[in-house]
């Protein structure tokens, strides 16, 4: 590939890490600062590019959707609801109180 087809790919993968959203629960692992090195590597490829433009856009999960069958499984109907009420819930800082935890009550 051309130095200038690389350039090209560089900055596009520099634009999507610099679009990724911040995770609020493990600000540590720093992902865009990754994807930002990556688009200096020498051997990027328009397939690594596409593949990380895949993961920001959440093409699989409009191709491939969950059906009601596993989003509600029978011996768990609100299982799902509720994880992500509490993931939502914990983004924000509120956490179960103590006795809901105690008696496994959600």
């Amino acid at each position: 590939m051309s130095a200038k087809g690389t350039t090209k790919l560089a900055q596009q993968l520099s634009s999507i890490a610099g679009q990724w959203p911040k995770d609020p629960f493990r600000p540590h692992l720093l992902l865009p600062t990754f994807l930002q090195s990556l688009s200096k590597h020498p051997k990027l490829t328009p397939e690594a590019v596409q593949a990380v433009q895949a993961l920001k856009n959440n093409r699989a999960k409009k191709e491939y959707p969950l059906s009601d069958t596993i989003m509600k499984p029978a011996s768990k109907p609100l299982h799902y609801v509720r994880l992500v009420d509490g993931l939502q819930k914990s983004s924000q800082g509120i956490g179960r109180p103590w006795w809901k935890v105690f008696f496994g009550i959600w």
